[in-house]
């Protein structure tokens, strides 16, 4: 509980919450998607996609459209949304599956009869690169799975691993686009990628890619993954170069970023002034280890006066060297923890705006002043769980999990730092 500077007694679990789900809804489709649908065409219209907040935009797009219309999006298991005319399929993520390659190959087959007078509306979220999962000719899933595993767990940067996705690629990096000319094709992303940039979203199926095969097999150099074989002879070949800017079949393609991770930080701050608490953003694009970043950000807020919440978004990395369980939003919290080492008045939540942190039941997770004597006294040690990368654990035993279930949206990472006005304890 917290005294804000109106006077009033807030529950601080319950702001925080409310506050991650401030940043939420703003990017919501029902909320950001209608004001950025392109007019109908001559033809006929059809919608494909991927990501997690696939089904939902799909949804949105049927109840605004006003004549007929077809497609088919891909989401994560759990993620669907109930639509009349565009199907629906879920696949697996962050590790692609055979549904979402026999999904993405229905996908390539509806582009097949499509015309100049014809529109394609693509609509991509935050999961879309292993969702969207149509290996290049001479690439088996199994192991473009098995790379794809390596990355994820070797430290490497959002960016680093689709540039190495679109490489194996038959459809991403570009090669979406160049499946719909001459169709005229609109694409609306919501963004869960520091920076925004529409080639790094989904791995860009529906944008020219400026990354080359030699950046991929350097990427894999770097994190010294030199398996499976069949990966590192196809990238080194780079037979097939993923179509770059100015290639003409990408005249008639145009693309909105309908929701990012900087509006909705606007919207949490708003909502963080309407509490009478001064906000300050420290970034919408943060990246880097997870568990360093998080003390980092407690270093700061320890600094700071009372009455101010440290705000910021992005895309962390955690190395994996454990066998424990969790998601890189807990992993983050854990550093927090650790360092603010129960300081009476800082609280903070970190979550990811998918619902989703990792792949665990979570969002995220909460650490409150008495976080880490509430586990010495349930003999929980905080140092056994960051040695074995158990941060889900950790929180969890504590009963300090964020759980919303999926949001049907993604704008990637969001981390709120309170230190309060007034503490009541």
């Amino acid at each position: 509980m917290f005294i804000d500077t109106k006077g009033n007694k807030i529950d601080t679990r319950e702001f925080l919450e409310n506050l991650f789900l401030s940043a939420v809804n703003v990017a919501k489709p029902a909320n950001c998607l209608p004001n950025f649908l392109p007019s109908p065409p001559k033809g006929k219209t059809i919608v494909i996609g991927a990501g997690k907040a696939a089904g939902a935009m799909a949804a949105t797009v049927e109840k605004h459209w006003p004549t007929s219309l077809q497609g088919l999006v891909i989401t994560r298991y759990g993620h669907s949304y109930p639509t009349k005319y565009i199907k629906v399929i879920e696949a697996g993520h962050p590790i692609p599956d055979m549904s979402g390659k026999k999904a993405s190959m229905k996908i390539m087959r509806l582009l097949d009869s499509i015309n100049s007078e014809d529109l394609v509306i693509c609509l991509i979220s935050g999961g879309g690169s292993a969702l969207l999962t149509l290996p290049a000719d001479g690439v088996s899933l199994d192991n473009k799975k098995l790379v794809t595993d390596s990355l994820l767990r070797s430290g490497a940067t959002i960016s680093e691993i689709n540039c190495v996705r679109k490489h194996l690629s038959a459809i991403k990096g570009g090669k979406l686009a160049i499946a719909s000319h001459p169709a005229c094709l609109v694409t609306l992303a919501i963004s869960d990628v520091p920076g925004d940039d529409p080639s790094v979203i989904a791995s860009g199926p529906t944008v020219p890619d400026a990354t080359t095969f030699k950046d991929a097999q350097k990427i894999l150099e770097n994190y010294n993954i030199s398996k499976p074989r069949e990966i590192i002879d196809f990238i080194k070949c780079g037979k097939e170069e993923t179509p770059k800017s100015g290639d003409v079949r990408l005249i008639k393609t145009s693309y909105h970023t309908i929701a990012k991770p900087s509006l909705s930080l606007d919207a949490a701050a708003t909502f963080a002034r309407h509490h009478g608490l001064k906000p300050i953003v420290l970034g919408d694009a943060l990246e880097g280890e997870a568990r360093k970043l998080g003390s980092d950000h407690a270093l700061l807020a320890l600094k700071e006066k009372k009455n101010t919440i440290l705000l910021s978004g992005g895309e962390t990395t955690v190395t994996v060297s454990g066998p424990g369980r969790g998601g890189r939003n807990a992993e983050y919290a854990l550093g927090v923890a650790e360092t603010l080492n129960g300081n009476r008045n800082i609280y903070c939540i970190a979550c990811d705006t998918d619902g989703i942190d990792g792949t665990e039941d979570n969002a995220g997770v909460i650490v409150t002043p008495d976080t880490l004597k509430r586990a010495k006294l349930a003999g929980i040690s905080l140092k056994q769980h960051q040695e074995t990368n158990d941060s889900y654990g950790f929180f969890k035993a504590l009963d300090d999990l964020v759980i919303t279930g999926p949001t049907l949206t993604n704008v990637n990472d969001f981390r709120a730092i309170l230190i309060s006005p007034d503490i009541k304890l």
